[in-house]
């Protein structure tokens, strides 16, 4: 630009990707601009090297998109904690930052919508998560569960046929009222759960009636058995007659 007039050389020294696992430093020297318009809130301006650095970065471009990539792979934590092996410095929150800089992807319209609420703050704060169940990437997340908020949505995209819920009463409501064109079905993960639920519920009612039958006494008594009959009458001693062996009385 005409009106910049150049000021001093500037040094740079932007961090690259590790080399055999050794850290990597380029060093850049660049030209500053210095503008002599007094209203101009940037007095000085640095040249940037296209594809490699940007503008307030302490790393190049590569590093940055190996970063970001990884980060959307494994998140912040695995991601700190795997850095020593990259040979990689950074916390998770640097690429939490570097993951929510990406620019959103242009998906195409989801015929196959998955409905989910999702609980930014467990017990408190509940949001609607919607997801392209063909591609199984999220589409959108809605800043409330609220049925009108869902139909809004869903207004938005005539494209989808199917709506796959659980059995909120709300997400019906805004399937309905939103795509009323689209079949309403359950997602697998419910009917699992429902169906083990089920079991659980009469299992357990077996095993109170097995617990009743058990404790309960019986009705019917077993009748005592008579005392042995003898010559000499009835004996209460337990023990066995001389007269019996273990094959029938002894002959006479």
């Amino acid at each position: 630009m005409p009106w910049l007039r150049k000021l001093v050389a500037a040094d740079a020294q932007p961090a690259d990707v590790p080399s055999g696992g050794r850290r990597v430093v380029l060093c850049l020297r660049v030209r500053r601009f210095l503008s002599p318009v007094i209203s101009c809130g940037r007095r000085t301006f640095v040249e940037q090297l296209p594809g490699l650095t940007r503008r307030y970065g302490r790393r190049t471009e590569r590093r940055r998109s190996l970063l970001a990539a990884v980060g959307l792979a494994l998140a912040g934590r695995a991601w700190a904690r795997m850095a020593r092996v990259f040979g990689l410095s950074g916390s998770r929150s640097t690429v939490l930052r570097l993951v929510g800089a990406l620019p959103d992807l242009e998906l195409p319209d989801p015929r196959v919508v998955c409905v989910d609420e999702y609980a930014t703050r467990k017990g408190r704060h509940h949001r609607t998560v919607l997801v392209d169940v063909e591609s199984r990437r999220p589409v959108d997340l809605l800043p409330d569960r609220e049925a009108s908020s869902l139909a809004a949505w869903l207004a938005k995209w005539p494209g989808a046929e199917v709506v796959c819920r659980d059995q909120a009463l709300f997400f019906a409501e805004g399937a309905t009222a939103g795509a009323s064109q689209a079949v309403q079905v359950a997602h697998k993960w419910h009917l699992w759960h429902n169906l083990s639920v089920g079991y659980q519920g009469s299992d357990q009612r077996v095993r109170a009636s097995f617990r009743e039958k058990r404790t309960s006494p019986n009705p019917v008594t077993a009748r005592p058995p008579s005392p042995a009959s003898s010559p000499d009458g009835p004996s209460d001693d337990p023990r066995p007659s001389r007269r019996s062996t273990a094959f029938g009385s002894r002959p006479s």
